[in-house]
C-alpha cells in the first residue's frame, strides 16, 4: 500500500529547524520553542490564546460574544480590548509561544519511521475483521494474525497512525487529563526484522530530536526482570539510573491471553514536575506523569502450563498515544485543551453561550464529553456503525444520547436552520468533519449522511428524553422516600433501570449516571436479569485483543493457502490436503459423513463479499477412470486468511488424505451468482445515480436464487423510484456491455474511482471489475463477461431494516424466470378460486373485502348490543357505598364480550346508573386474554378518584398492564384463570377508596 503523505501544518509549525529542546524550567508547562502564530483570529479560534491568558491573566476574558453568560457587555468590551492588546504583544513576541498541530506530529512520526525503512500503511477501519473485539481497540489489532502467524507478513516493518475506540471506562472521560473513547495510536511494528535495541533508540531518538522533548523530563518503566532493556536504556541510550523505574507483571508485561504471544514492555514517561525530585516516585501519578509510549517486546509464547517459552520470530508492537504528545508539545494541561479536540469543545461552548476558561470544572467536564464523544460518534457513523440496540450500534447510540443529555444541560440550544430541525449535534459535528482532513478524507465525503443519521438519532432521542426524565426523577424521589422510610440505601429497582431503557431509550449507564448525581445506587442484576429475559443485552467489547494461539495455527505449519483457479476454469485436478469431522483431523471418511476438506487448489469459490460458496462435487477415480467415491460440496468457507474449506458429504465411497481428485463446480449455479453479484454492482450504481451520491452499502447477499443489497438512505423508495431503477439496469443489461476486470495497487483503484464493499479488507493489490461507463468496484466475487448475460432485472422488495438503513431484494436471469413461474401459477390459482379473469382480480378482490368489512361491522354492532342488554341485565346488582355521599357501584364479569363491546357496556351502565357512580367490568374475550375496564362519573373523579390509576394494578393481578383518563380506562391481561380474584380484588380497593372519601 503507497505511504499516505500529509502535508505539516504550515500555521502551525515553521520547520523542524525551529525545533530546539526545551530549557530545564519548574513550570508546569514551561514555554515552548518560537514559531510565529499566523494571525490573531487563528490565535483566538484556536483557543489557545484564550486558554493562555485565562491560566496567566485571569482578568482578562477573550470573547467573540459579548453576551457570554456571567461576562456583561462593557466588561467584555474593554477585556476584548485589552485581549486585542495582549494578543498583539505576544505576535510582536514570537519566542513565547508556539503550536505543533496535532496533525503535524502524526505526520512527523510517520515519516520518523518510514526514513528507516517502515512501510506507512493506512488505518484500519473501527470495525475490526476480528470475532473476539467489537470496535479496533488497539493499534496493533489489524496485523494481530501475522502475530500470530496465521497469515505471512507482506511487509518486514510498518507504521500506522491506528484510530481506535474503548468504552470500557467511559464514565472516566472529561474526569481525567487523558481518557478518551476515540483516540489515535501512532505506532511502529517489526514483524521478525528488528527488536528490543532497534526499538528502544528509536523511541529514544524520536522523543528527544524529533519532537524535541528534554531528556531530563523524560521517565523509563521496564518489567522487573527485563535486564536486557534495562542494560539498553542505560548503558546504550544514557537514561540515569534514577530515572529507570523497574516494576511488575501488572505493569509491564504484555498478555494477549491466558496464553499465546507475551513479553515484557517498557514505557516512556513524560515529567511536568520535575522539581520534586527522584526520590519515591510514583510513575503512576497523573498529577506529574504521563505515559505517551509503550515499548511490548512480543518474545515469549505462554503455553496451557504456565511455562514461556521463545517465539521462533519475535515482534515489536508500539503505541503512541497522538492526544497526550499533543498535551504535551502544545503545553496544555490535558489532551482536551490540544488542537485535536478544543475547537469542538468551542464550538459546543458557542452554542452554549459559555466561556470554558471561565466554566465551573463541572461545565467543563461536560463540554469535554461533547468534544470527547462527538469524535467517536462521528468516525464511527463514517465507517458504517449506524445507532441500534445491539452491538456496535449500542455504543454509537449510547454516546449520542450522552452527549444529548451533556449538551441539554449546558443549555445548549438547537438551531432551526439547513432542516436541522432543532438537533443540536450535527451543528457541532460539523467541526469534527472539518478537523478530519489528515485522520480520515472519507469522513467529509460521507458527510451529508454522518449529519443526517445524527439529526435523525438526536430528535427521536429528544421526543422521549423529557417523559423519561420525569418518570426517572419520580422513580428516584420513591426510591429515595422509601429508603428513608426503611433506613436502607437508596436503590433504584433493575426493573425500574430496564423500563427506561426499554421503553424511553435510556442506557443503563446514563441512568446510573443521573441516579449516582442524586445518591440513588441501581440494582445493576435486576437489570441484567432484565435484560437476557428479553434477549436484548447488549455484548460488550472485549476489552483485550486475544491472540490465542489455537488449533488452527498447528493445521498451518503444515498446509500452503489454497490456490484459487476459479475464475478461469470451473474443474480442476487438486490433492485433498486435508480431511476434518466435526473439526478434528482425520486421515480417513466413509461414505454417509459429513466432512470438511482442504484442497491444494480449487475452482470453489469461497463465501466472501457477500457471494455465497459454491456448491458442486469432487470425484475420485481408480483404475480405468471408474469413480471410486463422490464428495457434494454444500459450503465452501474461508479459513486463516486464505484456506478453502469445502463442505460437504461422502455420497459415495471412501476419501483419503493424499488422493487427487476432479474437484468441480456447479456450472448453473456459478452462472445464476454471477447474474446476481454483477447485478448488484449495478444496482449500486443506479441508486447512486437516481437517488443520491452519498448512497453507500451497508451489507449484501449474493445467492443462487436472489440477491439482496442493504444501503444507507434514511428514507423509503416510492414506487415510482423503483420503476426507474428498475428500467435503468435493463438499460444496461440490453446494452451488452463487456465487463473489464484487472488486479492493481490498492491506491492506484481508488484513485481511479474504485468503489470499496462493505466490510471486506484489501491487501495491497485488488482486484478491480468495471462495467464500463456504469460503475467501477474492488470486488473479489465472479461475475459475467457480458452484462447481457443478466437478460432481465427485478426489485422484488424494498423495506427499512433498521434506522437510516434500507434493504432491496431482487432477483436476475434464470431466478426471474422462477419467479414469474411461481407468480403465474399463483395468479391462475387465484383466478380459479375467484371465477374471475387475471384482468378482473384486483375489483373482485375489493369487493371481497368490502363485503367483509361490512359483515365485520354488522357482527360488532350485534356484539355491542348484547353486551348492553347484558349490562341492563346486571344492572340491578349494583350496590352503594358512602356515608355522607351515597356512590352507586357495579364491579361485574361479562364472560366472553370483547374489549369494544365491554367499553360499550360500561359506559352504558354509567349512563343508567347516573352520577355517582363507579363500574368495573372484566371479560376473557379469547383464549389467554383478559379485557378490564373502569368508569367513573364526574362526582367520582372529584373526591380524587382516577380510573386509569385505579385499573393498572388490577390488570398486573390478570398479567398485564393498561391506563388512560380519570374518567374512563381501560387495559388488558394474558392471565384469564386470574380475572374472578382480580375483580374481587378490585371490588375490595373500590369499597375501601370510596368509604374512606365518603365518610
Amino acid at each position: 500500500m503507497a505511504a499516505l503523505k500529509l502535508p505539516h501544518s504550515p500555521r502551525l509549525i515553521q520547520g523542524r529547524q525551529s525545533l530546539v529542546p526545551f530549557p530545564a524550567s519548574t513550570m508546569l508547562f514551561p514555554k515552548p520553542p518560537s514559531s510565529p502564530l499566523s494571525n490573531y483570529s487563528f490565535a483566538t479560534s484556536s483557543g489557545f490564546l484564550t486558554r493562555t491568558l485565562a491560566r496567566f491573566s485571569p482578568g482578562i476574558v477573550v470573547c467573540k460574544n459579548s453576551s457570554l453568560r456571567g461576562v456583561r457587555g462593557n466588561q467584555s468590551r474593554i477585556r476584548s480590548a485589552s485581549v486585542q492588546r495582549v494578543a498583539e504583544e505576544l505576535m510582536e513576541d514570537q519566542s513565547k509561544y508556539s503550536l505543533v498541530s496535532g496533525d503535524s506530529i502524526r505526520q512527523r512520526f510517520l515519516d520518523f519511521y518510514a526514513s528507516r525503512d517502515h512501510k506507512i500503511l493506512p488505518s484500519a477501519s473501527l470495525v475490526p475483521d476480528d470475532p473476539t473485539v467489537l470496535l479496533t481497540i488497539a493499534g496493533m489489532l489489524p496485523f494481530k494474525p501475522i502475530f500470530l502467524g496465521k497469515i505471512p507478513r507482506q511487509v518486514p516493518r510498518a507504521t500506522t497512525a491506528q484510530r481506535c475506540i474503548r468504552t470500557n471506562d467511559v464514565e472516566n472521560v472529561g474526569r481525567t487529563a487523558r481518557h478518551h473513547t476515540f483516540f489515535e495510536m501512532l505506532g511502529n511494528f517489526s514483524f521478525g526484522d528488528y527488536f528490543k535495541k532497534e526499538a528502544i533508540q528509536w523511541s529514544w531518538e524520536l522523543s528527544t530530536k524529533e519532537f524535541q522533548l528534554p531528556p531530563e523530563r523524560l521517565w523509563i518503566s521496564v518489567y522487573e526482570d527485563d535486564d536486557e532493556a534495562f542494560e539498553i536504556w542505560h548503558k546504550e541510550v544514557g537514561v540515569p539510573v534514577d530515572h529507570i523505574k523497574r516494576m511488575g507483571a501488572d505493569d509491564n508485561f504484555w498478555m494477549s491471553g491466558a496464553t499465546g504471544p507475551c513479553g515484557p514492555c517498557s514505557e516512556i514517561y513524560y515529567d511536568f514536575h520535575p522539581e520534586r525530585g527522584t526520590a519515591d516516585v510514583d510513575l503512576g501519578d497523573d498529577t506529574r506523569f504521563i505515559e505517551f509510549y509503550n515499548l511490548v517486546f512480543m518474545e515469549y509464547n505462554k503455553k496451557d502450563d504456565g511455562t514461556l517459552e521463545p517465539l521462533k520470530q519475535k515482534n515489536i508492537d508500539t503505541g503512541l498515544g497522538l492526544e497526550r504528545m499533543a498535551r504535551i508539545l502544545q503545553k496544555v494541561p490535558n489532551n482536551y485543551e490540544t488542537d485535536l479536540i478544543y475547537p469542538i469543545i468551542e464550538k459546543a461552548s458557542a452554542l452554549a453561550n459559555i466561556s470554558y476558561p471561565l466554566a465551573d470544572e463541572q461545565t467543563k467536564l461536560k463540554l469535554k464529553v461533547v468534544g470527547d464523544h462527538l469524535r467517536a460518534i462521528v468516525y464511527l457513523i463514517s465507517d458504517g456503525v449506524l445507532p441500534s440496540n445491539i452491538g456496535r450500534g449500542y455504543v454509537v447510540r449510547r454516546l449520542i444520547r450522552r452527549v444529548v443529555r451533556a449538551g441539554r444541560s449546558l443549555g445548549i440550544k438547537g438551531e432551526r436552520r439547513d432542516n436541522l430541525e432543532g438537533a443540536v449535534l450535527p451543528i457541532i459535528a460539523e467541526k469534527v468533519i472539518e478537523l478530519s482532513t489528515h485522520i480520515d478524507p472519507d469522513v467529509k465525503i460521507k458527510a451529508p449522511r454522518i449529519l443526517e443519521e445524527l439529526k435523525k438519532e438526536e430528535l427521536n432521542f429528544v421526543q422521549t428524553l423529557e417523559r423519561g426524565e420525569t418518570l426517572l426523577e419520580k422513580m428516584l424521589a420513591d426510591a429515595s422516600s422509601n429508603a428513608e422510610k426503611s433506613g436502607t440505601v437508596p436503590c433504584l429497582s433493575g426493573k425500574d433501570a430496564f423500563l427506561l431503557y426499554d421503553t424511553f431509550g435510556f442506557p443503563v449507564e446514563l441512568t446510573t449516571e443521573i441516579a449516582e448525581e442524586q445518591g440513588v445506587t441501581v440494582d445493576m442484576n435486576g437489570f441484567d436479569i432484565e435484560m437476557e429475559n428479553q434477549r436484548r443485552l447488549s455484548r460488550a467489547a472485549h476489552n483485550v485483543v486475544k491472540l490465542a494461539v489455537e488449533d488452527g495455527t498447528n493445521l498451518t505449519n503444515n498446509i500452503n493457502k489454497t490456490e484459487f483457479v476459479g475464475y478461469d476454469t470451473l474443474s480442476t485436478q487438486a490433492v485433498v490436503e486435508s480431511l476434518m469431522v466435526n473439526g478434528s483431523p482425520v486421515i480417513q471418511v466413509s461414505e454417509g459423513n459429513d466432512i470438511e476438506v482442504l484442497l491444494n487448489k480449487t475452482p470453489f469459490y469461497a463465501e466472501s463479499g457477500g457471494q455465497i460458496g459454491d456448491h458442486g462435487f469432487l470425484y475420485v477415480t481408480g483404475g480405468e477412470k471408474q469413480q471410486t467415491a463422490v464428495v457434494e460440496i454444500k459450503d465452501v468457507q474461508k479459513s486463516l486468511g486464505d484456506l478453502f474449506i469445502h463442505k460437504g458429504t461422502i455420497k459415495e465411497g471412501v476419501l483419503e488424505v493424499g488422493r487427487e481428485v476432479e474437484a468441480a463446480v456447479d456450472a448453473k449455479l456459478r452462472q445464476r451468482a454471477k447474474v446476481h453479484h454483477t447485478a448488484t454492482h449495478l444496482l449500486q450504481a443506479a441508486l447512486k445515480k437516481l437517488i443520491s451520491q452519498e448512497i453507500s452499502q451497508a451489507g449484501s447477499l449474493v445467492a443462487f436464487d436472489r440477491l439482496r443489497f442493504d444501503f444507507n438512505y434514511g428514507h423509503a423508495l416510492t414506487d415510482t423510484q423503483i420503476e426507474e431503477i428498475e428500467q435503468l439496469i435493463n438499460g444496461w443489461i440490453e446494452a451488452s456491455t463487456s465487463l473489464k476486470t484487472k488486479v492493481m495497487p490498492l491506491n492506484d483503484a481508488k484513485e481511479a474511482g474504485a468503489i470499496a464493499m462493505f466490510g471486506e479488507k484489501y491487501g495491497e493489490q485488488v482486484r478491480v471489475v468495471e462495467v464500463p461507463g456504469v460503475s467501477m468496484e474492488l470486488c473479489g466475487g465472479t461475475h459475467v463477461s457480458n452484462t447481457s448475460e443478466i437478460r432481465v432485472f427485478k426489485i422484488i422488495s424494498e423495506q427499512g431494516i433498521a434506522s437510516g438503513v434500507r434493504r432491496i431484494e431482487a432477483v436476475a436471469g434464470e431466478a426471474f424466470i422462477e419467479y414469474i413461474n411461481v407468480r403465474e401459477s399463483q395468479m391462475k390459482n387465484l383466478c380459479s378460486m375467484l371465477k374471475v379473469k387475471a384482468e378482473e382480480v384486483t375489483t373482485r378482490v375489493e369487493k371481497l373485502l368490502e363485503e367483509l368489512r361490512m359483515s365485520r361491522t354488522e357482527v360488532a354492532n350485534l356484539r355491542t348490543k348484547a353486551a348492553e342488554y347484558k349490562a341492563l341485565m346486571i344492572a340491578n346488582k349494583a350496590f352503594e357505598v358512602g356515608t355522607s355521599q351515597k356512590i352507586r357501584v357495579l364491579v361485574e364479569s361479562l364472560d366472553d364480550v370483547d374489549a369494544d363491546s365491554l367499553k360499550a357496556a360500561a359506559e352504558n351502565l354509567i349512563d343508567t346508573l347516573q352520577d355517582p357512580a363507579a363500574v368495573i367490568l372484566g371479560s376473557c374475550p379469547d383464549e389467554g386474554k383478559v379485557s378490564l375496564v373502569a368508569a367513573f362519573t364526574p362526582a367520582v373523579v372529584d373526591l380524587g378518584i382516577q380510573a386509569g390509576k385505579f385499573i393498572g394494578p388490577i390488570a398486573k393481578l390478570c398479567g398485564g398492564g393498561g391506563g388512560g383518563r380519570p374518567n374512563f380506562a381501560q387495559a388488558g391481561g394474558r392471565k384469564p384463570e386470574n380475572l374472578p380474584s382480580a375483580l374481587e380484588k378490585a371490588r375490595e380497593d373500590i369499597i375501601s377508596i370510596l368509604s374512606q372519601k365518603t365518610s
